[in-house]
């Protein structure tokens, strides 16, 4: 009987566990895949619509960027005038004919008052409770509007007689600077936000908190609307800035420390820091003074001849949060 050549098989692999101790896990189940082609191709239209998006900001920023360009700005005095030098000023504006009206600080000495400009002979005065330290004034409709140091209320004077016509309570923190577009009014308390207030309601509308490369600018005081721009002394520096009220850029600084140093030199030691910009839209003249200054200035703004040293504005025009307490 022939033999019959068996086939040989290659072996299954065995699921047998050598070691019957330990039970060998069932595989899983296959899952379905739960995207459905449909599910990814939106899932990557969405990415790409948030990659074009992102795209488009950072160009935006970019470019924004690149399309700032900050001033800087010199003074040339065009004419010197006397000034009270007990006049601790705290707001100043100018409403034609030679003509000054001029807000005062310092418990038992703030006022409101009318000075003529050639002379720097007070006119009229109206003096404030002596609780209370004068602050910002600005022009609208006719009517003076002023705020004080420490308190949200301020004062509403008529323009010919300096008589009190009402009060109001503001938003702001505090009453450093006020001024005006004539539609709003702007004004600051002494942080680094400007604020636009409705001038019916006198409640803020807007806040912007004003920058320079990075930084924010502190301690705002003095504040005047010149050319859409609004220029605010910064306190305790000789410095000026030009603000955006759009987005509160600083677009430009002027520096003027010569002032102070030459009167100080001339031995005025008791005068204390520039604050006071006054401005003049039908001749397009710029006064500043400061408080306890002897002088007030007429002064012209042109481009600085040099070019700026890195670090030089943020040197003479930024400084800390000032602390009262």
């Amino acid at each position: 009987m022939a033999k019959t050549r068996s086939l040989k098989k290659k072996p299954r692999e065995s699921n047998h566990n050598p070691n019957p101790s330990m039970a060998t896990p069932s595989p899983p189940p296959r899952r379905r895949k739960p995207q459905t082609l449909a599910t990814v191709s939106a899932i990557l239209a969405v990415l790409l619509v948030i990659s074009v998006i992102c795209l488009l900001l950072v160009s935006s920023n970019t470019w924004r960027a690149f399309q700032q360009v900050v001033s800087y700005e010199t003074i040339t005095v065009v004419n010197e005038f006397p000034h009270d030098p007990q006049a601790f000023t705290q707001g100043l504006l100018y409403t034609g004919n030679n003509t000054l009206f001029e807000s005062t600080g310092i418990y038992g000495k703030s006022s409101v008052r009318k000075v003529a400009l050639r002379t720097g002979k007070v006119q009229k005065l109206q003096k404030l409770d002596d609780s209370l330290f004068g602050e910002g004034l600005t022009l609208l409709n006719n009517r003076l509007i002023q705020v004080t140091w420490l308190q949200t209320v301020g004062f509403i004077y008529d323009l010919k007689n300096l008589s009190k016509l009402g009060t109001f309570k503001h938003d702001m923190k505090d009453g450093w600077g006020l001024a005006t577009d004539g539609k709003v009014l702007f004004g600051s308390d002494g942080s680094s936000t400007l604020y636009q207030i409705d001038p019916q309601t006198f409640k803020a509308v807007s806040k912007q908190v004003v920058f320079y490369k990075g930084h924010q600018v502190h301690n705002l005081n003095e504040l005047e609307y010149i050319n859409g721009e609004v220029w605010a002394n910064v306190y305790m520096t000789d410095c000026i800035a030009k603000i955006s009220p759009n987005d509160g850029v600083v677009v430009g600084w002027i520096l003027l420390p010569n002032l102070r140093k030459e009167l100080i030199e001339a031995g005025y030691n008791a005068i204390d820091v520039l604050n006071g910009i006054a401005w003049d839209a039908e001749q397009e003249r710029i006064f500043v003074t400061g408080k306890l200054w002897p002088k007030l200035y007429e002064i012209k703004v042109s481009p600085m001849k040099s070019t700026i040293k890195e670090g030089m504005v943020e040197q003479l025009c930024l400084r800390k949060p000032f602390n009262f307490s």
